[in-house]
């Protein structure tokens, strides 16, 4: 028996927490990638995920331990400087891109001091919460595809419309497994 029959690895148990913060910052709460690239021992070095607006996110935590510190978290690289963003904290570079005022036309996050706390906010009210169930299904999404490109040990491609792979059918048939007797659905 393989950590495949049971889970999907460190990929789900952190992918989880961190890629709807990548999400968010990316814009694609709503979407997901279209390119997933493993690495291939040339010019990827880190497990890629391309966007169709050509943005990319990079699962790099040797990176991410190296300038933050953090063995766990995400980080946004731009034209500015870099954000690195893990749990209850953040770091920026240059020091002065934290105290910087986000625009009205720029990229706002939903604020909340915890999950549980925006959870309950959101059950009284009957508004959102920021991790709500499609940001949650497309963000453990991330995990599963790399986990995919991982084993297939080639790029895939995605369409996140759809939720299926392009002309794949062996990604395809590792998005799910048959089940074991006596279950069914």
């Amino acid at each position: 028996m393989a950590y495949r029959d049971l889970s999907g690895g460190e990929m789900t148990n952190w992918g989880a927490h961190h890629w709807d913060i990548a999400q968010w910052g990316l814009g694609m709460d709503d979407s997901g990638p279209v390119e997933i690239l493993p690495p291939d021992g040339k010019e990827i070095r880190v497990l890629t995920y391309r966007f169709a607006n050509g943005a990319l996110m990079v699962r790099d935590p040797d990176r991410l331990v190296r300038e933050s510190g953090q063995s766990n978290g995400v980080m946004f690289v731009g034209s500015r400087g870099k954000v690195a963003v893990w749990r209850y904290d953040l770091k920026t570079w240059p020091d002065s891109l934290r105290k910087q005022k986000i625009g009205p036309n720029e990229i706002h996050l939903h604020e909340a001091d915890n999950h549980h706390t925006d959870f309950l906010t959101a059950v009284r009210t009957r508004g959102e919460p920021g991790a709500n169930m499609n940001v949650n299904a497309r963000s453990i999404t991330l995990a599963h595809l790399g986990n995919i490109a991982y084993e297939l040990g080639r790029p895939v491609r995605w369409n996140p419309e759809r939720e299926a792979f392009v002309s794949d059918p062996e990604a395809e048939r590792l998005k799910s497994r048959a089940m074991r007797s006596p279950w069914h659905l």
